[in-house]
């Protein structure tokens, strides 16, 4: 069975723009976040591609990667995840075989299948009549194709040939679980925002394993964490995260507020019902607290890492939130 002290512990960063900051401010903090999850020991640091969202400030995932690799020296650095269905296969092969060779053994590519955003912005994304997730499959095999050389195709990824990073497949429900599991690849799954897939879609990964890249399976599951001395603290500065999904989900999004305001807002009973169903999984308190939390969800999936993100407003509170989360290891 799993137990923290076993598991890596990774950082899965959205780059969050706090309200009263810009985006070179976040966009700096993420740096010096990524510097701080280094000294800490954690074992990743993966950017999140979303679009069209005032409160996230990672959209040029690949970018900002290159970015944060630069800037640190060990940690792995990767994506969580890149949509493929945004971008044509080729482009992502030379990306991210140009950040293999400029980082070797430290870039990972974690695809989605999802848009990352809302549909009118896919569609700028991807133009009228262009990319499709269904046909997700087949766009990963020709990712994963132009990592090698093939005189046949004529068309070569040639930044990309011997430049290959660990594929990973990211997922919410059962389809990329299955997938990863017959192509032989690691699996994260987004328990942060599908906790009711969380089991299902390990065991579908599990059962539909098939030796390929890896010999075993391997899961991650995102988790969110707050972290704080007390759990009242933690609560308080977890408020934001509330409010700034539920104005998503009304049509709304908004940058990142201050817990003050989120604590202040008037919720509406249906409001909190619906809270307390999206955000039920996200494990917030003291130390303590987060501790029991992250060894029960082991103990349920047996996962083999845990990726944790964590959206507060103060930059320093989301740093100290680490730390403690790294302190819980020792």
């Amino acid at each position: 069975m799993s137990s923290l002290p076993d598991v890596p512990l990774s950082v899965l960063d959205l780059s969050p723009v706090s309200e009263g900051t810009t985006v070179g401010e976040t966009l700096r903090n993420t740096l010096d976040l990524a510097r701080a999850a280094e000294r800490l020991g954690y074992h990743r640091y993966w950017l999140a591609e979303h679009h069209n969202m005032p409160g996230i400030a990672s959209s040029a995932t690949v970018v900002l990667i290159g970015h944060v690799a630069d800037a640190t020296e060990r940690i792995r650095v990767g994506s969580g995840g890149i949509m493929l269905p945004n971008h044509a296969p080729l482009v992502v092969a030379e990306q991210f075989g140009t950040l293999e060779a400029f980082h070797p053994g430290r870039i990972d590519l974690g695809i989605g299948r999802a848009p990352g955003t809302d549909q009118r912005t896919a569609l700028a994304l991807r133009g009228p009549g262009g990319l499709s997730a269904e046909n997700f499959p087949e766009n990963l095999q020709e990712l994963i194709g132009y990592f090698t050389h093939s005189e046949a195709r004529g068309v070569n990824a040639v930044v990309a040939e011997g430049n290959q990073p660990p594929i990973w497949l990211l997922g919410s429900s059962g389809f990329s679980a299955q997938l990863a599991g017959r192509l032989g690849l690691p699996f994260s799954f987004a328990h942060h925002f599908a906790a009711e897939n969380t089991i299902p879609a390990v065991q579908l990964y599990r059962e539909n394993f098939r030796p390929g890249v890896l010999d075993e399976p391997y899961v991650m599951l995102g988790v969110s964490v707050v972290a704080a001395e007390t759990d009242e603290r933690a609560r308080f500065l977890a408020g934001p995260s509330g409010l700034t999904f539920l104005s998503l989900r009304r049509g709304r999004p908004i940058a990142l507020p201050t817990p003050e305001e989120a604590a202040e807002y008037p919720y509406t009973e249906m409001d909190r019902a619906f809270l307390a169903e999206r955000f039920g999984s996200s494990i917030i308190g003291s130390p303590e607290t987060v501790h029991k939390g992250l060894e029960r969800l082991l103990a349920d999936t047996g996962a083999d890492e845990l990726m944790i993100t964590t959206m507060v407003h103060g930059h320093a509170d989301r740093v100290r939130s680490y730390e403690l989360v790294a302190g819980l290891k020792s």
